[in-house]
């Protein structure tokens, strides 16, 4: 992953190029500060304070660089991300307005601007570091480790699925093991097929080198309330018998981009010292084609002992979600989230822009959306509605895995995993995309984290660090 600690450094009066922020209301007041040759030169440049614009102006024997922003005195996350990346490399501090504020928040996009994805292709086009000096050095710490989380996920998601699969994702789950003394188990093989037996099923058809597991990682006192975070790790989505075509296919490697959100959670979590017991569940699985497949038609049984019929093979993330959610609830935690690229009927509701998010509980998704809407993450609340449970009735099981109907989809798929988080527990479901179809400052085109930040801060204001 990307090193980006030193791109954030305290301000000890080292040399650095001014950055000067301004709106387009207050930019012909700016421009009166300088020079006729510096307005020309950024007139030459269209510069006029519109959004996400970069300048740079000659200032004797150097330059001075200016930025546009919505407001100079209240920065958003990405108020610096465009000025990171288009920026010569060196060594920036704020200046005028901005320096008395501080960059704040728009320390993670400065951080997020600067990644790039080169496990298979040298970036050596790319500029060299932007390093930006801060008067806010007790807020460096936190924006790093936010950033390295958003970074994680996009690293995991950008991996094609042969190097990133079951076995992939639980090393990524023993190096949070190792690196922060936790405890990790994983079941496959007998012990999966019988302990849960949806996960087994959806990955028995996928060749040995992506056999299907899930991992158990606890970590903190037993003493503190329980956490469970649980991702959904589908590393490669054919669509099972029931299969994608061509289109559908092609994204499928970041499937697994509920178990990426999930761990880099977990990461934030452990290393901040969160006063939790932490559950991290991720089955992993790759959902594939061959004689053993799971079929339409099938019933399956399931950790919690409901029986499912199979409608569809392609609403396979849903039933390996559903024994690591029984195993979760069993240990009657304080609250349990979930994160899973579920349906493409979230992507047609809200767009690539936004989690999809589920909650039992109307304190819990205010307060989810709250910290999202102060971190630039906002997630949107879809319903849980009492009155869809029936598209899931099944003639011959419990329950089935899939709606034969075209409606409230997202919802409805939500409904099912409701079926297997414990009574009365507190309960979020986010339906990601974890992609971005197109860039913008500071978010790369590629795998991207939704409700990640969000969940972050509800967290620490809800159980302290």
């Amino acid at each position: 992953m990307t090193d980006i600690k030193d791109l954030i450094q305290p301000d000890r009066g080292q040399d650095a190029v001014a950055i000067h922020l301004v709106n387009k209301e207050g930019y012909d007041e700016f421009a009166k500060s300088l020079s006729a040759g510096q307005r020309a030169s950024l007139t030459a440049q269209k510069f006029d304070g519109s959004g996400y614009q970069v300048g740079i102006v000659p200032d004797g024997d150097g330059y001075f660089a200016v930025g546009s922003v919505a407001d100079p005195k209240e920065l958003s996350s990405w108020c610096l991300a465009k000025l990171a990346e288009d920026l010569p490399e060196g060594t920036y501090r704020l200046a005028g307005e901005a320096a008395e504020t501080g960059a704040g928040p728009a320390m993670f996009g400065w951080l997020t601007a600067q990644y790039r994805f080169t496990r298979y292709k040298d970036d050596d086009g790319a500029q060299g570091p932007r390093i930006l000096l801060t008067g806010q050095p007790g807020r460096i710490d936190a924006a790093v480790a936010e950033a390295e989380a958003e970074m994680l996920v996009r690293d995991l998601v950008n991996t094609p699925a042969e190097d990133m699969g079951p076995a992939a994702l639980e090393a990524e789950c023993e190096k949070l093991a190792k690196a922060y003394g936790g405890t990790l188990n994983v079941a496959k093989g007998d012990a999966l097929e019988q302990g849960y037996p949806m996960v087994h099923a959806v990955g028995r058809a996928a060749a040995r080198h992506h056999a299907p597991r899930i991992m158990h990682l606890t970590w903190g006192s037993e003493s503190d309330p329980v956490l469970a975070i649980v991702g959904k790790g589908v590393c490669f989505d054919s669509g099972g018998l029931d299969v994608k075509p061509t289109s559908g296919m092609r994204l499928m490697k970041k499937d697994m981009g509920g178990s990426a959100h999930a761990i880099a959670l977990a990461g934030l979590i452990m290393n901040a010292g969160l006063k939790v017991r932490l559950h991290l569940l991720v089955p992993a699985v790759e959902n594939a084609i061959a004689g053993n497949a799971f079929r339409p038609g099938d019933v399956l049984d399931s950790r919690k002992g409901l029986s499912v019929e199979i409608h569809n093979t392609d609403a396979e993330g849903r039933l390996i979600l559903g024994d690591a959610l029984t195993r979760a609830s069993e240990e009657n935690p304080e609250l349990i989230i979930d994160f899973a690229t579920l349906t493409g009927a979230a992507r047609v509701a809200l767009g690539p822009n936004y989690a999809a998010m589920m909650a039992r509980r109307d304190e819990t998704a205010q307060a989810l959306i709250d910290a999202g809407k102060a971190n630039d993450d906002e997630p949107w609340r879809l319903p849980l509605p009492e009155a869809y449970r029936e598209y899931l009735n099944s003639d011959i099981a419990d329950i089935s895995n899939a709606q034969t109907n075209p409606y409230a989809g997202a919802s409805v798929a939500g409904l099912f995993l409701d079926r297997f988080v414990g009574d009365d527990i507190d309960w979020v479901h986010f339906d990601t995309f974890a992609w971005r179809p197109y860039a913008k400052p500071g978010r790369a085109k590629g795998g991207a984290a939704y409700g990640l930040r969000a969940s972050w801060h509800m967290l620490k204001n809800r159980f302290g660090s």
